[in-house]
């Protein structure tokens, strides 16, 4: 089996987050490096792919997919609470969608501070255009593994997910 802490480009080779392990360190710290260095690698990819392909950002995409699976709309502090992040992002980001014409903001009846945003006409079209390139994206990352060794992996993550890691952390964890 491979082993590598490095990632080769074009014959140039860089430590990646991976790499601060050493091989005596706990197992659990060797496996969250690789973890993220693998998470970061495909996240980079698709930033990079939603840039050239969309001239669009991954926040912008994320928004929009929140958006996506609630047609009357959404309040800004449900999408930043659904993204983790704060609600001055959110107001960023939506700002910039609302100027492309991707989205609105819908003033709710009940409650004159508050307003929905939901995906345009627009918004929709386009975010479905970019949803299908985002799902082939990633199918494509992963095409060189054997499907059963992939389906392995999901299971085994899907077990680590139910650990202790859905948790919140004890007083001895902190």
């Amino acid at each position: 089996m491979k082993d590598s802490n490095s990632i080769s480009v074009a014959g140039y080779t860089h430590p990646d987050r991976e790499s601060w392990a050493r091989p005596g360190d706990a197992i659990g710290l060797r496996l969250w490096l690789r973890m993220l260095t693998c998470s970061t690698l495909v996240e980079n990819r698709v930033r990079s792919l939603m840039r050239t392909t969309f001239d669009t950002t991954l926040p912008r995409f994320d928004l929009m997919a929140q958006l996506a699976d609630a047609p009357r709309g959404m309040k800004m502090s449900d999408l930043s609470r659904r993204m983790m992040v704060t609600n001055g992002n959110i107001t960023g980001i939506t700002d910039q969608l609302e100027r492309d014409g991707l989205v609105e903001r819908v003033k709710v009846d009940t409650d004159r501070r508050s307003c929905l945003i939901r995906l345009t006409a627009k918004g929709r079209q386009s975010f479905r255009r970019m949803s299908a390139a985002y799902q082939r994206w990633v199918c494509d990352m992963f095409q060189d593994m054997p499907p059963e060794r992939l389906e392995q992996l999901y299971e085994l993550l899907g077990e680590l997910k139910q650990t202790r890691l859905s948790d919140p952390p004890s007083a001895e964890t902190r």
